[in-house]
């Protein structure tokens, strides 16, 4: 799971969810003291005293949300061929509806509990609609590190600079040229590995280069498959061995290739 893919829309869905949860624990009805008499003693209830209120109108949201995220940390993940993210809206929205009427039914009896909850599953269904609408919203929750730091791709832990994959490496002394067999056990050089990409992607006017995302982004298949089957992950660097439209096809480290469609904002090696 990729924290670093969650964006400020998330944080205002994870941040109504914990206020909603809290609401379920505090009195949902109120009680006017007499005017003479004294006030009695009174145990008043709160959501947990009703399954059925707590199911539909607070649990419902807190479920909502977490599948929102975990469909934002986690993409591709689906339920009867349904994404996560689509279910975490619907149990949001359920709730906002549920809370509403419950509460405009029961005024002016309602209780801490239930105005608060109402308050918390309304900003919970607008930061879900408008999650992905206001570029504000989509901002990144956690600022991406710098893409220049990280290990190179394909370096050995403690090794020196200039491995396989750092961008901008240069080629050290007495190493192999491209095409002569290496030593056993030797990593292939940053040469190789730009002839290797130049021959996988056919030649032709594009330069493969490394590159690094801001945000986690998806990589979809190169047979057009809606689902992802890798995440970039900011902070690494992946090689771009190809052009196709506006995305690029990228190789991870592990060898996979896919189509990275959303480019805006990468950082070239």
């Amino acid at each position: 799971m990729n924290i670093r893919s969650l964006t400020r829309g998330d944080g205002v869905v994870i941040g109504a969810a914990v206020l909603l949860f809290i609401a379920s624990f505090l009195e949902f009805t109120s009680f006017d003291c007499p005017s003479s008499g004294g006030c009695p003693s009174v145990d008043l209830p709160n959501a947990w005293d009703n399954l059925g209120l707590l199911m539909s109108m607070f649990l419902s949201g807190v479920i909502g949300a977490a599948l929102i995220v975990v469909s934002r940390a986690m993409p591709g993940r689906k339920i009867v061929g349904i994404d996560l993210g689509q279910f975490g809206v619907a149990f949001s929205i359920f709730a906002a509806w549920t809370a509403f009427w419950t509460v405009i039914g029961m005024d002016p009896d309602a209780g801490a509990g239930a105005i608060v909850g109402l308050l918390a599953a309304l900003v919970l269904a607008a930061g879900v609609i408008a999650a992905p609408l206001v570029s504000a919203l989509k901002a990144p929750l956690m600022g991406a590190p710098r893409p220049a730091a990280p290990q190179p791709y394909g370096a050995q832990p403690g090794g020196a600079p200039g491995g396989y994959g750092y961008p901008g490496g240069q080629q050290p002394y007495g190493a192999q040229q491209p095409g002569q067999p290496q030593p056993y056990g030797a990593q292939p050089q940053a040469a190789d590995a730009q002839a290797q990409a130049q021959q996988t992607s056919g030649g032709g006017d594009f330069t493969p280069f490394w590159f690094a995302v801001p945000v986690a982004r998806p990589l979809y298949g190169e047979d057009g498959s809606p689902t992802p089957i890798a995440e970039l992950a900011p902070g690494t660097w992946y090689l771009a061995v190809e052009q196709r439209g506006p995305g690029l096809v990228a190789q991870t480290q592990d060898g996979r290739r896919g189509v990275l469609q959303d480019t805006t904002g990468i950082q070239r090696g």
